[in-house]
């Protein structure tokens, strides 16, 4: 067996011995999250001990992690596809960075098995939700068709009609997301509703906060006026 996997392990498990702090927060769906700075630092100082060395790279189809084993032959390496952002007043070169941290951190999370909190379940509060009976429409749509999100209230998923990622101009994409997270909102009835919106369309919020972190707060600030709207009848 490459010795790299036998150090790799090694690093993981003391790493799990260290003390860290989550210093990213979801404000909404109320749960904390690691960002690179709260790991790195621990994580370079164990593979200076341990005599490894990891080096992140990018093509333009995929994002890698390539861990080396500075004392003997070796590698192990961890890929992810690579994305895009449209941020809002951003040049070329700042989404691309954008895009690049976010690889950049989740690479390292994946290759270090690093925990953390399951965003799914923040949002549902609980994991053990039994499934719809109906299938759910998961087919990108166009993202014109947003201004008329198919909802099918209690009785099946609160699924909006918009295409996961933009494929056009972002801006009307982010437009299109807002009306119809804005229509799906003023549908629901109860606290349940509003978080299965949320849950139900997580892949679109996600793109989403890429694609314009301004805009991506708009829509958190929707769900929380409707919360607390809903809270108060």
């Amino acid at each position: 067996m490459n010795p790299v996997y036998k150090k790799l392990q090694a690093a993981r498990l003391e790493l799990q011995r260290t003390a860290m702090t989550k210093s990213g927060k979801n404000k909404f769906a109320g749960y904390e999250y690691f960002e690179l700075g709260d790991f790195i630092p621990a994580v370079q100082k164990i593979f200076g001990d341990m005599g490894l060395f990891g080096m992140v790279s990018y093509t333009h189809e995929m994002a890698s992690l390539t861990i080396y084993d500075t004392e003997a032959e070796g590698s192990v390496v961890f890929t992810s596809p690579m994305s895009t952002a449209a941020l809002k007043g951003c040049h070329e070169v700042q989404n691309l960075g954008a895009v690049e941290s976010y690889l950049r951190r989740y690479l390292w999370v994946t290759a270090l098995e690093i925990v953390e909190h399951d965003a799914l379940d923040s949002t549902t509060g609980s994991n053990t939700e039994k499934p719809s009976s109906k299938p759910v429409d998961a087919t990108p749509k166009p993202a014109e068709t947003a201004i008329k999100p198919k909802m099918t209230g209690e009785s099946g998923p609160w699924q909006m009609n918009v295409s996961f990622e933009p494929e056009g101009d972002p801006q009307e994409w982010m437009e299109a997301v807002s009306k119809a997270c804005s229509t799906a909102l003023g549908m629901s009835e109860t606290i349940d509703d509003v978080m299965q919106i949320f849950k139900k369309n997580k892949r679109i919020f996600d793109a989403a906060k890429l694609q314009d972190p301004s805009g991506f707060k708009d829509l958190m600030t929707m769900f929380t006026k409707t919360k607390t709207k809903l809270t108060k009848e």
